[in-house]
């Protein structure tokens, strides 16, 4: 079962918005290596050791849920870069 608390597990600081690096982290929140992919490769693994190995599917399920706080401040700190951007900053950040 999975619990959410309303307070980020590390408080992201920006000191200005970067809608490049915005983009950058984009491949970290949801590309093929990054936390969404890595939870939901927990998440999967867990379910196949449920049965003959219950200690192991805590443990697993434990990173899984990890993982999603991960994907939560990854998530947060990209929405910081991009407070305030407008529609040219955002087009410059495309075409970089």
């Amino acid at each position: 079962m999975f619990h959410h608390s309303k307070d980020l597990q590390f408080n992201a600081r920006v000191s200005r918005p970067d809608p490049v690096f915005a983009n950058i982290l984009l491949e970290q929140f949801g590309g093929e290596n990054g936390e969404l992919a890595a939870a939901m490769q927990y998440f999967t693994q867990a379910f196949g050791a449920k049965q003959p190995h219950p200690d192991k599917y805590d443990m697993l399920m434990d990173i899984a849920t990890e993982e999603f706080s991960h994907l939560e401040i990854v998530g947060a700190t990209i929405q910081m870069l991009l407070k305030g951007v407008n529609g040219s900053l955002k087009d410059a950040a495309d075409s970089s």
